[in-house]
């Protein structure tokens, strides 16, 4: 599904499969949304000048806040990242930069358009895999001359070390050999084939953290200039099979043009998700640079303002990419940050605290509910589990009642309960195999009973 193809109504209720209420802040990124669609039918010179509206949303943890931005993201197939913006420093201390950001946007941005061309290029790739079966099986075809230091040593001992060669199935049209190769009679023949050797990892290379870049950078110019080393396996059929698709895939792809449709569609509908943002507001009245906070919000402006960030696959401009902050906002507020800041992101959204209304939905209704996740664990081992309504009502209260009464976590409270609820279901669910458990509300009562009546303990517990 792309953008052409959703109005924001069919956002939100693509949304509302998997995220409970919170029904502002779903309306304000299908517009955002829906408005980069808009952008791409007026002419040149005004889609130029139309900027993405960057969201800010405000609210308690636990409420859906990046879940949104990510659900989001994945409806459109963007490319999107979730970056913490207490790990950034200012340009100039030790730490990571802003514009790293930009540049792991970009790496998931390639990752993905190589896997939707190897996608579409597999059934081909398939069919050139087996025919090169055929022909190793067959004995027309053997694995080339390893490169590196050790080939001028094979050339003098070319049989010193090297593994018995595996025979041919002589006699036979290779055309019968294709036959059992689909018919799986071959599975287990072993067979040579060439792989290539991956360089190891620089590991530590530098040393510094704020200096992995550079490290990662040496490394791919390093590995560029080296000529590629191949070296021979023997392995089963079955697992040559998936190792030659994989080949020729790589050969069938263009992977000049999967970078540059990458950074087009990073342009275009990158996705960032700027969390913890109320960590970097300024200390009132603090003294010195505060290279973690206001130094980082003055490095982030040029960026969600649109600039041109280099990468190693080629610049990109970050005009048009959407940025979505968020934050709890507890101890401070959105007007603390600088007021540069504050103008790069005009729509605000205040997200709603969970009821348990909310958490009894959250329960039962999204795709990825919680009980139906907790309910296929228990499944694979034979366990049938059924949860009573009263007893998911019971559920909602307790996360409820803790939230108010403890620090406000939102929906992760429901984690910590299920966990205590079915701690012992869990632990011996070998033993229940083959059986039909119910969980009823006295159930949940009892297993939560003592730690709701030592409230002391429920911070450590809950």
């Amino acid at each position: 599904m792309t953008e052409l193809d959703l109005t924001p109504q069919q956002i939100v209720k693509e949304l509302d499969k998997h995220i409970i209420g919170q029904k502002r802040a779903k309306r304000a990124v299908a517009i955002a949304l829906r408005n980069r669609q808009r952008r791409r039918q007026l002419p040149p010179e005004l889609r130029a000048e139309i900027r993405p509206k960057n969201i800010l949303m405000i609210g308690p943890t636990g409420v859906g806040k990046t879940e949104i931005a990510r659900r989001l993201a994945r409806l459109v197939n963007a490319p999107f990242i979730k970056v913490e913006v207490t790990k950034f420093t200012e340009v100039g201390y030790v730490g990571r930069d802003v514009e790293s950001m930009i540049k792991d946007l970009v790496e998931m941005a390639v990752r993905m358009v190589k896997e939707e061309k190897t996608a579409a290029v597999q059934e081909k790739a398939a069919a050139n895999a087996e025919d090169r079966l055929v022909r190793i099986l067959a004995g027309l075809e053997k694995p080339g001359r390893s490169s590196g230091p050790m080939g001028i040593f094979e050339i003098f001992a070319p049989e010193k070390g090297r593994p018995p060669q595996p025979e041919p199935i002589v006699g036979v049209n290779p055309e019968e050999i294709r036959e059992r190769l689909r018919r799986g009679e071959l599975e287990t023949e072993m067979v040579e084939i060439e792989v290539e050797e991956s360089a190891p990892p620089m590991i530590g290379f530098l040393g510094q953290s704020g200096m992995d870049e550079i490290g990662q950078g040496l490394q791919d110019f390093f590995s560029s200039m080296m000529p590629k080393r191949m070296r021979r396996r023997r392995v089963p059929v079955a697992e040559a099979r998936k190792i030659l698709t994989q080949q020729e895939a790589e050969k069938l792809v263009d992977w000049e043009e999967c970078t540059r449709q990458a950074l087009v569609r990073v342009e275009e509908s990158g996705v960032v998700f700027l969390d913890e943002i109320d960590k970097i507001c300024g200390t009132a009245g603090g003294k010195g640079p505060d290279v973690s906070r206001e130094g980082v919000q003055r490095d982030l402006l040029p960026v969600v303002e649109g600039c041109t960030v280099w990468t190693k696959y080629g610049p990109v401009s970050t005009d048009h990419i959407l940025f979505i902050a968020a934050g709890a906002f507890h101890v401070s507020k959105p007007s603390d940050l600088i007021p540069e800041f504050q103008g790069r992101f005009p729509i605000r959204v205040e997200l709603e605290a969970l009821t348990a209304e909310d958490f009894e939905r959250i329960l039962v209704e999204p795709e990825n509910a919680l009980l139906k996740q907790e309910t296929a664990l228990l499944k694979t081992e034979g366990v049938n589990l059924r949860f009573a309504p009263e007893a998911i009502r019971a559920v909602a209260e307790i996360a409820f009642q803790l939230n108010k009464e403890q620090e406000n976590i939102g929906a992760r409270r429901l984690y910590t309960i299920l966990e205590q609820v079915l701690e012992e279901i869990s632990f011996d669910a070998p033993a229940h195999k083959g059986r039909d458990l119910e969980i009823d509300e006295a159930f949940v009562r009892q297993r939560l009973e003592k730690i709701l009546q030592h409230k002391d303990l429920t911070r450590y517990i809950l």
